[in-house]
């Protein structure tokens, strides 16, 4: 068996890779048909212009459902490590699993809502994406932390909680510098412009802000990494519970109901 194969360690894997390809394919594209400039775009103007935005919406969306795969798995295993009476820890975990969805499908809004297009919900699904993915991985990292040392040891603690402390570093540098871009160009559009002159007014923090987004969104990708390990240990079962061995709507004629009405298989074939 092939160490992705083992539990479900395919999910962060697979989130891992998808989304990585997502911002590759979308910059080398974006660049190669000149619609963005080649050193540091944002990641939203990668994805803004046809026919890249086409395939940037469906791979990010793609990206979403996988990670809403991915949070529920570890809210499953963070409840089957848990006692009962460990009231913190099941809040944190019900927490983490509500912020981690909400910012999935923040990440569907920002796939779906260009901001050439319409700008504001594009900053709503921004702001749910990594705003609220900050604090998914800020629970995430306080709940390493009540499982140590009995469940794991202090090093995955540390190493979630220093990519904690390199998200919300990005957050704090692209809110600053895109605030000093922005109020330094009054009046300009800057949701439409995606080509800059180096030297311009505005240039340096918008660099600054864009190296901070793509910073922003290695940290979160860095973040799932850490998933891998934990999710080897771990398989989920589905469970088909029949209430009746017929579906018409009413009993058209006498079935003897046969003594196995249920059927167990694993959710994904690395559970086998």
């Amino acid at each position: 068996m092939w160490w992705f194969q083992q539990g479900l360690c395919i999910l962060p894997v697979a989130l891992v890779l998808w989304t990585t390809a997502t911002f590759i394919f979308d910059y080398i594209t974006a660049v190669v048909l000149r619609h963005v400039d080649p050193l540091v775009p944002y990641i939203s103007d990668t994805g803004t212009v046809a026919p890249e935005r086409c395939v940037f919406g469906i791979m990010l969306d793609v990206s979403a459902f996988l990670g809403v795969a991915t949070m529920y798995v570890r809210y499953k295993q963070v409840q089957a490590l848990t006692d009962e009476e460990e009231s913190k820890l099941h809040k944190l975990n019900v927490l983490g699993l509500v912020l981690g969805w909400t910012s999935s499908f923040g990440m569907c809004i920002v796939a779906n809502f260009q901001k050439t297009t319409l700008f504001f919900m594009h900053l709503v699904g921004a702001i749910l994406t990594f705003g609220v993915g900050a604090l998914y991985i800020l629970v995430q990292t306080l709940v390493s932390l009540y499982m140590q040392p009995h469940v794991h040891g202090k090093s995955i603690f540390l190493v979630r909680l220093s990519i904690g402390v390199w998200t919300f570093a990005s957050i704090i540098s692209m809110f600053v510098s895109s605030v000093i871009m922005y109020s330094s160009l009054p009046g300009v559009d800057v949701a439409h412009k995606l080509h800059w002159i180096p030297g311009e007014t505005g240039y340096i923090p918008h660099i600054i802000s864009a190296i901070s987004e793509w910073s922003l969104a290695l940290s979160f990708v860095s973040f799932f990494l850490t998933y891998i390990r934990d999710f080897q240990k771990i398989t989920l079962r589905a469970e088909a519970d029949l209430q009746s061995n017929h579906m018409y709507d009413s009993p058209h004629y006498s079935i003897t109901t046969p003594p196995n009405q249920s059927e167990t298989s694993p959710l994904l074939a690395g559970g086998i």
